[in-house]
């Protein structure tokens, strides 16, 4: 890596890194103001007087001064270079610039391991986020957004956790693409613990990055304020399945804020974990229900999405009770409601919710209250068995 900076704040920055809780907007103001070598400096020297770090109280830079006095910049540096990776500076040549867009809230640092250049990467990267829990449905889109990402030359940026996240990395890895991992730990710290293999995966052939050191556990705040990060540093963030509440909706808000793009994939109006990015989809982000729409999206002029030819949901990733009523639709002719109900052996209430399901998800069409295949799902061999 060719420096940008000089040792000396190289040491300071990652020094702070043990200092500084991310985003630590009162922090940062005091680091643009200083410089990180005298910050470090005004922490780690004699008691400071009253207004030499305006906006915190004593007991505050108390906490600050105690976390400063037990850094060793040395060790950190000695371990991520133990693990084949290095520390980015605001400033060095693989410094990604769109995260000068946070602000005071900007890292501090990046303890990044992985060869490819993130600053490269970063220029031409889609966030791909959701629930943890996600349903099939959630797990099979967005491994199919990220492998038609990284097909198209697109880079999947996620955080590593269970769920929408961890299919989004595979789905990136299984076309032998580029992903980059956001971790709210330390760069040699697993977490989830069951995602080592998957984090070793993504070290080999993409990046992960912390602003944490080596060593260091995540909170439920550190993973709040890591979703910054993943919106900064991206072009535009789609969010699968999400419920009202959820963190990937933090992630989407921060990209709304920051100018980036916002999407998000419909799902069954019966799901939960739907409401969330329903919400997201009626206060102004984006319906996205492929990687060809997200790269019209955020890519260069001309790349635009071919014609919509179908179902977006394999035939045999259906729940049980969509299959049923699926099944009984006739291959060609309408039915109402009651009549479905009845062939699929279930009530109309059932059928109905299924029903609207289906439409969502392009496999049947609404005529007023009557319901029909739709015309791309009676075509081709077998499709309505098959599959889009």
């Amino acid at each position: 890596m060719t420096s940008g900076v000089s040792e000396e704040e190289r040491r300071a920055r990652a020094a702070l890194t043990r200092v500084v809780e991310p985003g630590d907007e009162r922090a940062g103001r005091w680091l643009r103001r200083h410089g990180p070598v005298e910050l470090l400096a005004r922490l780690t020297g004699p008691a400071l007087t009253e207004g030499t770090l305006p906006g915190a109280g004593e007991q505050r830079v108390q906490g600050y001064r105690t976390r400063a006095a037990t850094a060793s910049p040395e060790r950190d540096l000695e371990r991520v270079a133990e693990l084949g990776g290095r520390f980015l500076c605001p400033g060095d040549p693989e410094w990604p610039g769109q995260l000068d867009d946070l602000g005071d809230a900007r890292p501090v640092g990046l303890w990044v391991r992985g060869r490819p250049d993130l600053r490269i990467w970063a220029l031409r990267s889609v966030a791909v986020v959701g629930a943890r829990a996600c349903t099939p449905y959630g797990a099979h889109v967005s491994g199919s957004l990220a492998s038609g990402l990284a097909e198209r030359g697109w880079v999947v940026v996620s955080g590593a956790a269970y769920g929408v996240d961890a299919a989004a990395h595979r789905g990136a890895l299984s076309a032998d693409g580029a992903t980059v991992a956001v971790l709210a730990c330390g760069v040699d710290a697993v977490y989830p613990r069951g995602h080592a293999e998957l984090i070793r995966r993504v070290v080999e052939q993409g990046v992960v990055i912390a602003e944490l050191p080596p060593g260091s556990h995540p909170t439920r705040s550190r993973f709040v304020l890591r979703n910054r990060v993943i919106a900064a540093l991206s072009r535009g963030t789609v969010v699968v399945e999400a419920e009202y509440r959820s963190g990937s909706l933090a992630t989407a808000r921060a990209a709304e804020r920051l100018g980036r793009f916002t999407m998000g994939v419909p799902g069954p109006v019966t799901s939960g974990l739907s409401a969330g990015v329903h919400e997201l989809l009626r206060t102004g982000a984006v319906l996205v229900t492929d990687a060809d729409e997200v790269v019209e999206l955020v890519g260069d002029i001309g790349d635009l999405a071919p014609a919509r030819r179908g179902p977006v949901l394999p035939r045999d990733l259906l729940g049980p009770g969509c299959a049923r009523v699926l099944e009984a639709l006739p291959v060609s002719g309408a039915l109402d409601g009651r009549d479905i109900a009845a062939r699929a052996g279930t009530t109309p209430d059932e059928a109905l919710a299924r029903l609207y399901e289906l439409h969502s998800l392009g496999f049947v069409e609404r005529q007023g209250d009557r319901w029909q295949l739709a015309t791309v799902a009676t075509t081709g061999s077998n499709a309505r068995r098959g599959g889009a």
